[in-house]
């Protein structure tokens, strides 16, 4: 179940008034549009050239991407304002950790993006839904609002699948493609990242 478009940036305003290390993971994985079990299992030395503007990156090993591959993913100032914030009170291998060090649970987010649903019920709002299912929104269903978006915003389909770490292509296609678009991305992520906060 996805969030809708036209409720992204309230949302993304509901979360970002909520504290904790699962609210952290929450936008994370909002920013990236990456799955549930990258974020969570992501590690600082994953990281390189966090303080650089236009630099920054997040590798992912093949070891822990679906497909098995090697994922890069192009840091924005807004994701890397977001880690540094982590980062100057950390003391675990993990960027996201529980209060014990440990990796957060995917009920964790499932369970931050129920309460935002409830929450806003209650507050006599329509909740966050998807549009066919009519069923809550969940983390995993925020890869498909991104990719309606990048789609509405003319983004080239090979670029936002690529973010999204799917196969793109025949086998053919994909053994002589010698680039992943990164630097395209990031302008796209930026602007993703700007959507969120209803800049765009």
């Amino acid at each position: 179940a996805a969030l809708q478009i036209k409720d992204g940036p309230r949302w993304w305003s509901e979360l970002s008034q909520r504290d904790g290390m699962g609210a952290k993971a929450l936008q994370f994985l909002a920013l990236t549009g990456s799955r549930s079990g990258e974020v969570r299992g992501m590690k600082w030395e994953e990281i390189q050239d966090i303080y650089k503007p236009n630099k920054a990156v997040w590798i992912i090993p093949p070891h822990r991407m679906k497909m098995n591959k090697e994922h890069r993913v192009p840091l924005t100032p807004m994701m890397q304002d977001l880690l540094i914030s982590i980062l100057k009170q950390s003391d675990s291998d993990l960027v996201f950790s529980s209060k014990k060090g440990m990796q957060l649970s995917d009920m964790t987010l499932s369970g931050m993006m129920k309460r935002i649903h409830d929450s806003d019920l209650t507050n006599g709002g329509t909740g966050f839904i998807d549009m066919t299912s009519r069923r809550p929104a969940v983390p995993h269903g925020i890869r498909s609002t991104f990719r309606d978006w990048a789609a509405e915003q003319g983004y080239e389909s090979d670029m936002a699948e690529i973010q999204l770490a799917h196969d793109v292509g025949s086998a053919v296609t994909r053994a002589y493609r010698r680039t992943d678009m990164i630097e395209k991305r990031r302008h796209m992520m930026v602007e993703w990242g700007n959507f969120w906060t209803g800049e765009k």
